[in-house]
């Protein structure tokens, strides 16, 4: 059995709590305070949608335009699932999409691109509502 050690050349996801994702590559450190995308060839986009009633199937149409193998879909605080015709031109390039809280997210994202797999990992960071 051949042993490696982990090791990535891949962007990774070095932390995360409430608002906010640590990601680092190359040595270098950023803490982003809002939706992303991260993929492990390098992609880093911003990801315009602070709430998850925000989406829209454009934002998944960008995603298509990557072309990823997997796409890793964190839905905020919670598992919530976007609607299925929001992922028509994913399907269409069949590119997987797995869903789940964007915790759960993160871990597997840096899983993944630690594999080596082409992956991308949509993250949306909720932002609170200060008037409510």
């Amino acid at each position: 059995m051949k042993l490696q050690p982990d090791r990535s050349d891949s962007p990774t996801i070095l932390g995360y709590g409430p608002g906010w994702i640590g990601l680092g590559h190359q040595g270098v450190a950023e803490k982003v305070q809002h939706s992303l995308v991260i993929g492990s060839h390098g992609e880093k986009l911003d990801w315009t949608c602070a709430r998850f009633e925000q989406l829209t199937a454009e934002h998944f149409d960008r995603l298509a335009e990557l072309q990823p193998e997997l796409v890793i879909f964190g839905s905020g605080t919670k598992l919530r699932f976007v609607p299925p015709q929001f992922l028509r031109q994913l399907m269409a390039r069949r590119i997987g999409v797995e869903t789940m809280d964007t915790v759960a997210a993160c871990r597997t994202y840096n899983i993944l691109a630690g594999e080596g797999r082409h992956v991308v990992a949509a993250l949306l960071l909720e932002v609170e509502d200060s008037t409510a």
